[in-house]
């Protein structure tokens, strides 16, 4: 594997402390971003990061990396424009089940 090193930033996710990876470290490993792991602490600045990659679905990787970027842009959004959020109705769900009522799935 090449010694690519990748800078890492404090996040506080939710009203967790974490790290964030620059996103040119997931377009290197694509199948590495939904895996999850252990940290070993080695010293007071240095911790070893084990990652499970078995668990990993192999075929969805693609779709799995692409659906939670947009995802990802969505909740940005939803943040950065709240007074563009509307909420889902009871009609709009009625319009929704009319428009698919004869659509057939494969």
């Amino acid at each position: 594997m090449a010694d690519k090193i990748y800078a890492i930033n404090p996040a506080k996710i939710g009203n967790q402390d974490g790290f964030r990876l620059p996103r040119s470290f997931f377009k290197d490993y694509p199948h590495l971003a939904n895996t999850s792991g252990y940290i070993e602490v080695l010293s007071d600045n240095t911790f070893l990061v084990r990652l499970d990659t078995k668990d990993v679905a192999e075929n969805n990787e693609d779709e799995s990396v692409m659906l939670s970027l947009f995802l990802d842009f969505l909740m940005k959004d939803a943040i950065q424009n709240p007074s563009q959020l509307v909420a889902y109705t009871q009609e709009m769900s009625a319009e929704i089940d009319d428009l698919l009522a004869d659509v057939v799935l494969d």
